[in-house]
């Protein structure tokens, strides 16, 4: 893995190839993938360091979706697929049978290449995942409604009409809201699948100024095809190329 900082040359917070485990959020460690009889991911380990924005860069196809959805598991739900090897999660096997699925990706969220909101009020977006983990207290709610959207730049857009449906927002809006949506339950890691492939120039730079923010407080991974916009986000980049890096 190599840094942008270090290619445009900015120092780099951290050395990524010598990261201590108290430095790593996840730890990929001889992970192979396959759809059927095809290898998908052939052997990959890194380390991806906390706190920090690592992009996955390559071809279409190349593998950078799959090994995101790795993280959290998203793969289990294609059928056919295997997962050989570890993902550790601050130390965890994420692979580990014993493993909660539900509680890792409540651990680790993610947002998709379209704004995908609920067909619900801008309120009851946000706090979906709070009121699946058994949350009803109305103001816990409310804080964390305003939390949520502060954080992904949308509150003072959309603070006189959170009883409004999501739909009536923008592309940019929605995407902004499902981050919103995703950090509500407070994971500990952000995983960005070409959060902006779908959007205009201007909301593009909304997202891409919220990704820098989100770092104070959360470990971030994204897919992009755009190597400026890697270079724009990204603390470090990792180039994905036939399923290996």
């Amino acid at each position: 893995m190599f840094s942008i900082n270090q290619t445009l040359g900015y120092p780099t917070p951290l050395d990524v190839n010598n990261l201590s485990d108290d430095q790593t959020a996840i730890a990929i460690e001889n992970l192979n993938l396959y759809y059927g009889d095809k290898q998908a991911l052939d052997n990959v380990s890194m380390r991806i360091p906390k706190g920090q924005v690592t992009a996955f860069i390559g071809p279409s196809g190349c593998g950078k979706s799959t090994l995101l959805r790795c993280i959290n598991r998203m793969n289990d739900l294609i059928e056919g697929c295997t997962v050989e090897g570890k993902v550790k999660l601050h130390g965890g096997n994420v692979y580990h049978p014993k493993v909660d699925v539900a509680t890792l990706r409540r651990r680790v969220g993610m947002v998709f290449q379209r704004p995908n909101p609920f067909p619900k009020s801008i309120y009851e977006n946000v706090v979906y995942g709070l009121r699946l983990q058994g949350v009803k207290n109305s103001r816990n709610l409310d804080d964390a409604v305003e939390r949520s959207l502060r954080a992904a730049a949308l509150w003072d857009e959309v603070k006189d009409r959170l009883h409004e449906n999501a739909f009536g927002l923008s592309g940019g809006q929605q995407q902004r809201l499902v981050i919103a949506r995703a950090i509500a339950i407070e994971p500990e890691v952000l995983l960005l699948d070409e959060p902006t492939s779908a959007l205009d120039p201007i909301s593009t730079l909304t997202i891409e100024e919220l990704i820098n923010d989100l770092k104070t407080k959360y470990t971030v991974v994204i897919v992009t095809h755009n190597m400026q916009q890697a270079a724009r986000v990204s603390d470090h980049t990792a180039f994905i190329h036939l399923g290996n890096w």
